[in-house]
Formats: structure tokens, C-alpha cells, sequence
């Protein structure tokens, strides 16, 4: 393990994650609401956030096991929900190539929106995989542990938080503000327009199968605007133009 480990790397990962707990905190404390009003036991109920690890599959899997649905309806639920880390685990994959099995999976497990935001640029522009694996643990870990505070704190606080207040509405913020730095580049920008206009106008899907499809569609705009960009830098640097 102390082959891919940084200390310095995993501090500055851990501490360049703590503003983005800002808004997950909210976000955990409805998610341990949710599952003490849904009748879940406190040990289920953070049992269930120690282990998923995801907010929107956590709500998703309180709601169906309230409603008595199968384990296999809830499974299949949460795995449609979290499909897109199939393609952020793809993003990440060239990367962690020469990464042994117990690094590779532990990173698979702390995987979120905002550790793969802050984390994808670090690993394409810097060529020290040991500090950048580090770097990714480190924010990884600290996301971790405000969820299972803000958890547990949903969980003591139980019904006086009423679900009218809508506290999830942060967690976008949050991740808007880690996007933002990343669309300088043409591409990117186009990539974003085509997801977030595919993501509203396929919003009817069942199952949240839009947020998939919107990620298909910018990954196809920004493979398309990629090869454009390229085709006109050859055309330039040719003679005579």
C-alpha cells in the first residue's frame, strides 16, 4: 500500500475537499432523516450511509424498502441511479493502470462527483501517479466521514427536521462550483450545454435514465468537438494557410 501513498499529497487532498462538505453536510442530514421517518433503525440507518456511500441511492433504496419493494427492485434501482460513475470510472481507468488491485478498489469505493471533479484534472496534467492516487484518497476520505457525521446528525435530529425544507437542493450548488473552473476549453463548455439541454429535455425518463443519456450526448458533443478542434489545427499549420 505504501507504494502509491503520499502523506503530503493525501493531506492537501484532504484539505482541498473540506469546502465541498459545505454543502454535503445538508444533504447527509436529510438522508438520515429520511431513513429514521421511514421507520429504519439508527444502527440501519447509518449501517446504510457507511455502506452506499451515495446520497441519491441511499434516498432511493430508504424509499423503496419502505415501501416493501424486493431487495432486487432496490439493487437494480440504485445501480440505474448510479450509472454515471461508470463513466467517471472510465475517465479514471488509463490513469490507474499501474495501481495495484486493494488501491484501485478502495478509490472505486470513495468515487463521488465532487472527489472525481477535484481529482480528473490532477491526474491528466501531473506525472506523479503516487502523489494523485494520494491526492484522491485523501479528499475521498474526508467526503466520507462529513457524510456519516452529517448522517448521524440527521439521524439524532429524526423528524424535527421537516422534509418541506429541501436541503438536497445544495448538493448541485456544490457541484456547479467545483464544474466551473473546468470550462475554459471550448470542448468542455460544449460538453456542458449538451448535457444540461439533453438532461431537461429527457427529464420524463423513468428511473433517472435521463441523467445517463445526457452523459452519452455530452461525451459524444465532446468527442465530436475534440476531433473539429483538431481538424482545424492541422488545416492551419499547413503551408499556405
Amino acid at each position: 500500500m505504501r507504494t502509491h501513498f503520499s502523506r503530503s499529497a493525501f493531506i492537501e487532498g484532504a484539505r482541498d475537499m473540506l469546502p465541498m462538505t459545505v454543502g454535503l453536510i445538508p444533504f447527509g442530514i436529510v438522508c438520515g432523516v429520511g431513513a429514521i421517518s421511514v421507520g429504519a433503525s439508527p444502527v440501519s440507518a447509518l449501517a446504510m450511509s457507511m455502506i452506499i456511500f451515495s446520497g441519491a441511492a441511499q434516498i432511493i433504496a430508504t424509499q423503496l424498502l419502505a415501501a416493501g419493494a424486493p431487495f432486487a427492485v432496490v439493487v437494480l434501482s440504485c445501480f440505474v441511479v448510479s450509472l454515471r460513475f461508470l463513466m467517471y470510472s472510465a475517465a479514471l481507468a488509463p490513469y490507474l493502470k499501474p495501481v495495484n488491485h486493494r488501491w484501485r478498489n478502495l478509490i472505486a469505493f470513495l468515487l463521488t462527483d465532487q472527489a472525481f471533479a477535484s481529482s480528473i484534472r490532477r491526474f491528466r496534467e501531473s506525472p506523479d501517479l503516487r502523489g494523485s492516487v494520494s491526492y484522491f484518497v485523501g479528499g475521498g476520505v474526508v467526503l466520507w466521514a462529513a457524510w456519516q457525521i452529517a448522517t448521524i446528525a440527521g439521524i439524532v435530529a429524526g423528524a424535527v427536521i421537516p422534509a418541506s425544507w429541501q436541503l438536497e437542493f445544495v448538493v448541485p450548488l456544490c457541484f456547479l462550483a467545483l464544474l466551473a473552473p473546468l470550462l475554459h476549453e471550448r470542448a468542455a463548455l460544449i460538453v456542458f450545454v449538451t448535457s444540461a439541454v439533453a438532461a431537461i429535455a429527457l427529464d420524463a425518463m423513468p428511473m433517472r435514465l435521463s441523467m445517463i443519456c445526457a452523459g452519452m450526448a455530452g461525451i459524444a458533443a465532446g468527442v465530436i468537438a475534440d476531433r473539429m478542434s483538431g481538424r482545424g489545427a492541422t488545416a492551419e499549420s499547413e503551408p499556405g494557410n
